[in-house]
Protein backbone atom coordinates (compact mmCIF):
# COMPACT_ATOMS: atom_id res chain seq x y z
CA UNK A 1 0.00 0.00 0.00
CA UNK A 2 1.14 3.55 -0.75
CA UNK A 3 0.60 6.37 1.73
CA UNK A 4 1.25 9.90 0.48
CA UNK A 5 2.12 12.73 2.88
CA UNK A 6 2.74 16.46 2.64
CA UNK A 7 2.99 19.42 4.98
CA UNK A 8 3.42 23.13 4.71
CA UNK A 9 2.78 26.47 6.32
CA UNK A 10 1.82 29.98 5.31
CA UNK A 11 3.82 32.12 5.89
CA UNK A 12 7.00 30.24 6.70
CA UNK A 13 7.26 30.10 9.68
CA UNK A 14 3.54 30.24 10.35
CA UNK A 15 0.40 28.18 10.72
CA UNK A 16 1.10 24.58 9.74
CA UNK A 17 -1.10 22.17 7.82
CA UNK A 18 -0.70 18.55 6.72
CA UNK A 19 -2.35 16.08 4.37
CA UNK A 20 -2.14 12.30 4.15
CA UNK A 21 -3.70 10.07 1.47
CA UNK A 22 -4.07 6.37 2.29
CA UNK A 23 -6.26 3.90 0.47
CA UNK A 24 -7.91 6.71 -1.51
CA UNK A 25 -8.95 8.51 1.68
CA UNK A 26 -7.70 12.09 2.09
CA UNK A 27 -7.06 13.42 5.59
CA UNK A 28 -6.27 17.12 5.94
CA UNK A 29 -5.49 18.94 9.17
CA UNK A 30 -5.16 22.69 8.73
CA UNK A 31 -4.51 23.56 12.36
CA UNK A 32 -1.53 21.70 13.78
CA UNK A 33 0.04 24.77 15.35
CA UNK A 34 2.82 27.17 14.48
CA UNK A 35 6.13 26.12 12.97
CA UNK A 36 8.21 25.93 9.83
CA UNK A 37 7.57 24.08 6.60
CA UNK A 38 10.15 21.50 7.74
CA UNK A 39 8.20 20.94 10.97
CA UNK A 40 5.01 20.50 8.94
CA UNK A 41 6.67 17.96 6.62
CA UNK A 42 7.93 15.98 9.61
CA UNK A 43 4.49 16.03 11.26
CA UNK A 44 2.91 14.83 8.01
CA UNK A 45 5.45 11.99 7.85
CA UNK A 46 4.67 11.02 11.45
CA UNK A 47 0.93 11.01 10.71
CA UNK A 48 1.57 8.78 7.68
CA UNK A 49 3.78 6.46 9.76
CA UNK A 50 1.02 6.13 12.37
CA UNK A 51 -1.42 5.13 9.63
CA UNK A 52 1.10 2.65 8.24
CA UNK A 53 1.34 1.04 11.65
CA UNK A 54 -2.45 0.70 11.83
CA UNK A 55 -2.72 -0.83 8.34
CA UNK A 56 0.25 -3.16 8.67
CA UNK A 57 1.59 -5.16 5.76
CA UNK A 58 3.79 -3.87 2.96
CA UNK A 59 3.65 -0.06 3.17
CA UNK A 60 5.68 2.64 1.46
CA UNK A 61 5.41 6.29 2.48
CA UNK A 62 5.70 8.74 -0.40
CA UNK A 63 6.60 12.40 0.07
CA UNK A 64 8.18 15.29 -1.80
CA UNK A 65 10.43 16.68 0.95
CA UNK A 66 13.97 15.59 0.12
CA UNK A 67 15.29 17.04 3.39
CA UNK A 68 12.86 15.16 5.66
CA UNK A 69 13.29 11.90 3.77
CA UNK A 70 17.08 12.25 3.88
CA UNK A 71 16.96 12.84 7.65
CA UNK A 72 14.50 10.01 8.26
CA UNK A 73 16.57 7.52 6.26
CA UNK A 74 19.88 8.59 7.79
CA UNK A 75 21.33 10.18 4.64
CA UNK A 76 21.41 13.58 6.40
CA UNK A 77 21.87 14.48 10.04
CA UNK A 78 19.10 15.99 12.16
CA UNK A 79 21.02 18.92 13.59
CA UNK A 80 18.18 20.61 15.45
CA UNK A 81 16.87 18.94 18.63
CA UNK A 82 13.22 19.07 17.51
CA UNK A 83 14.08 17.25 14.28
CA UNK A 84 15.93 14.58 16.30
CA UNK A 85 12.76 14.25 18.40
CA UNK A 86 10.72 13.74 15.21
CA UNK A 87 13.26 11.16 14.03
CA UNK A 88 13.00 9.27 17.34
CA UNK A 89 9.19 9.25 17.03
CA UNK A 90 9.47 7.97 13.44
CA UNK A 91 11.71 5.10 14.55
CA UNK A 92 9.34 4.32 17.45
CA UNK A 93 6.57 3.91 14.85
CA UNK A 94 8.60 1.25 13.07
CA UNK A 95 10.30 3.49 10.47
CA UNK A 96 8.22 2.42 7.45
CA UNK A 97 9.90 2.42 4.06
CA UNK A 98 10.17 5.89 2.49
CA UNK A 99 10.47 7.08 -1.08
CA UNK A 100 10.88 10.56 -2.52
CA UNK A 101 8.50 11.53 -5.33
CA UNK A 102 8.03 14.69 -7.37
CA UNK A 103 5.63 17.29 -6.04
CA UNK A 104 3.42 16.75 -9.10
CA UNK A 105 3.02 13.07 -8.15
CA UNK A 106 2.25 13.67 -4.47
CA UNK A 107 -1.48 13.05 -4.02
CA UNK A 108 -1.34 14.55 -0.51
CA UNK A 109 0.23 17.76 -1.79
CA UNK A 110 -2.30 17.96 -4.60
CA UNK A 111 -5.16 17.49 -2.13
CA UNK A 112 -3.73 20.14 0.19
CA UNK A 113 -3.38 22.66 -2.65
CA UNK A 114 -6.91 22.00 -3.95
CA UNK A 115 -8.45 22.38 -0.51
CA UNK A 116 -7.15 25.95 -0.10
Amino acid sequence: MKIFFDGGCRPNPGRMEIAVVAGGVVTIDRDIGQGTSMDAEWLALLCAAELARQFGGEIVLLGDSRAVIAQATGLAKCREPRFRDYLDRYHALGAPRLRHIARTQNLAGIALARAR
